[in-house]
């Protein structure tokens, strides 16, 4: 058993590290968002809907979260979406679920544009940076599901597909093969959706709400378009949601059978994430390289101490690098937050 307590302060440097090992896959969590915009460091997407400026979640739409048990957006809107075509199939009134289902969206909305990084501040350097990193991978993974992985690949999209092909950009599960860097958003993102029939797509920039310049409008107005992403809740909560989308087991099935090395960047891997540690002890990487940020020696220590818990009995090999010697988490890509 490996001795948690013998454990010392030295983090690696990723450049040095990253030639000493192959890396085929790279899972990316919220340090590396924070790292270009610290806003990115909300605790709760739930609880800042329920207190943000412009219409905020009210107790009648806050009651559906309640009953459903769940702070998860995509559950409640997916349910809010079978109960009114329900009552319409029934002949009763499906007013109130509709104009709930709305009401909650907006609010969705109206949350992530508090704290997302405005589109007009995000240099072209930055994407850049972000999109060399990426296609550095054979495999992104994320569970990000804000928009700057998004941007980058947009700004050079040669190198990187996120598996969403055609004129209106859906996923095949039949057509996954690419030479390309694959990027899986294991949560999905503000740009995808779920269809009525459980597919997902991509959002295109003509339909307005999430894309380009972030302008919030009112554009998607139609029960079909459920946001596809998992924002909120325990692990259980966010496995079913996973399970519920032909995308979304996809992208988790390719993590629970990866077995080259992985570079774990910006990711806590906290309790919340449960089934993203569960997916990668049975994965079993031939070596994680692990992110952390050197906040003190006590704090480094406490990191090693928690992901060498995590593993304990994998037979994975463990690496600690220094988070501000990658690309991702470069000082150089912070952007600074407006007042």
């Amino acid at each position: 058993m490996t001795d948690f307590l013998d454990v010392d302060a030295h983090l690696e440097d990723w450049n040095t590290l990253r030639d000493s090992a192959a890396f085929a896959g790279l899972l990316v969590g919220n340090g590396a968002s924070r790292a270009v915009w610290d806003d990115f460091g909300y605790e709760s997407l739930f609880e800042n809907a329920r207190t943000v400026e412009e219409k905020p979640l009210s107790p009648s739409e806050l009651s559906v979260f309640d009953a459903l048990q769940t702070r998860s957006f995509e559950q409640v809107l997916s349910a809010l979406k079978t109960t009114s075509r329900v009552n319409k199939a029934l002949a009763v009134s499906s007013a109130a679920p509709r104009n709930r289902y709305y009401a909650i969206k907006e609010a969705l909305i109206n949350s992530v544009h508090a704290v997302h990084i405005p589109w007009r501040l995000i240099e072209a350097s930055t994407l850049a940076t972000i999109n060399r990193e990426l296609a550095s991978y054979r495999t992104v993974f994320t569970t990000n599901y804000d928009l700057l992985n998004h941007w980058a690949i947009q700004h050079q999209a040669d190198a990187i597909s996120d598996l969403f092909e055609g004129a209106e950009p859906s996923f095949e599960l039949s057509a996954t093969a690419t030479d390309k860097t694959r990027l899986l958003y294991l949560h999905g993102g503000l740009h995808l959706v779920r269809n009525q029939d459980g597919t997902a797509r991509r959002m295109m920039s003509t339909e307005g709400t999430l894309l380009g310049n972030f302008a919030i409008n009112n554009t998607i107005k139609t029960l079909d378009d459920v946001p596809l992403f998992v924002n909120e809740g325990p692990s259980a909560d966010k496995l079913k949601t996973i399970r519920s989308s032909d995308y979304l087991s996809f992208c988790y099935e390719q993590l629970l059978g990866h077995g080259d090395g992985l570079c774990i960047f910006g990711h806590a891997l906290g309790e919340q994430d449960s089934h993203i540690v569960h997916a990668l002890r049975q994965g079993k990487p031939k070596v994680l390289a692990i992110s952390i940020y050197p906040r003190s020696q006590a704090f480094i220590q406490h990191q090693k101490r928690y992901y060498t818990k995590l593993f304990d009995g994998t037979g994975v090999e463990l690496r600690f690098f220094d988070s501000k010697t990658h690309a991702l988490g470069s000082p150089k890509l912070a952007v600074p937050v407006e007042v």
